[in-house]
């Protein structure tokens, strides 16, 4: 639970910062650019959706985490919800992933 609540509030910081982008179009163009360093795919999106997106982080070499529910993910952006997240600043990635138990170099 401290974990999750530290990978919230890391979230809704690299909102502020602007280093996150949501929803699936944004998160898809991000990993594509290589400005994704860290993916959030919500543990209820859809099969599609999670196998989109882990495929795209598998080729692209971005980590790809799931984590969270949809509305979860949203609040912590301060949005509706959100089955897919990208964080675009190494360093918040870095922290995110710390506390996902996830490697992000």
């Amino acid at each position: 639970m401290i974990q999750s609540k530290k990978v919230l509030g890391s979230l809704g910081l690299a909102m502020k910062a602007g280093c996150v982008v949501s929803g699936e179009f944004m998160t898809e163009k991000a990993i594509r650019d290589g400005r994704a360093k860290l993916v959030i795919v919500a543990e209820d999106a859809s099969d599609n959706t999670r196998k989109k997106f882990i495929d795209s982080c598998h080729f692209y070499k971005v980590p790809c985490a799931r984590f969270g529910d949809r509305e979860l993910l949203g609040n912590a952006v301060g949005k509706e919800f959100r089955a897919s997240l990208a964080v675009t600043d190494r360093g918040f990635a870095v922290s995110i992933g710390k506390n996902l138990d996830l490697e992000v170099t």
